[in-house]
């Protein structure tokens, strides 16, 4: 199925995002406190890079194991369930988080972003386009959407070879 390969396409390019910016932040913190306890001198940029990285790393994040299904979910109820009903309020879950990350990500996050960057907001030390920084919220909403098409598709033809 197409979609299998797309999904591992987008898994393997998030993990090694995810990887190389937890990499850098840990670099970064690592020559933040290097320079200001041993140099004496501290570096001026490293604490809003570290912000920025965890923003990246926690919304990207978030993508991910949405697409995983390992996102924060209570579960007492779909443990209980079985079958139609089962399949009913799995779907429904999927649509409610499809929902959210169209308005709220995609929708919200690109205004966000064209208004950031249409009045020029700029980052106090590494001088970059606030845009830049928030352009990760409709990014991961798209992401998480095709999940959760991902995660219908999948649920639905698992339904049709049930019956």
């Amino acid at each position: 199925m197409i979609l299998e390969k797309i999904k591992f396409v987008i898994d393997s390019i998030l993990r090694w995002m995810l990887v190389f910016m937890m990499a850098v932040m840990t670099i970064n913190v690592l020559w933040q406190v290097f320079s200001r306890f041993i140099l004496q001198n501290p570096s001026s940029f490293t604490e809003e890079l570290a912000r920025y990285l965890l923003i990246w790393i926690g919304i990207l994040g978030a993508g991910y194991v949405a697409g995983q299904k390992m996102h924060l979910a209570i579960d007492l109820l779909p443990s209980k369930l079985k079958g139609k009903r089962k399949f009913i309020l799995e779907n429904f879950i999927q649509l409610a988080i499809l929902f959210f990350a169209l308005t709220v990500m995609v929708i919200g996050g690109v205004r966000l972003v064209f208004i950031t960057l249409h009045l020029e907001q700029i980052s106090a030390a590494l001088q970059i386009p606030l845009g830049y920084v928030y352009s990760v919220v409709p990014l991961s909403g798209a992401v998480i959407i095709f999940y959760s098409v991902y995660h219908l598709v999948k649920s639905i033809n698992q339904l049709k070879q049930a019956q």
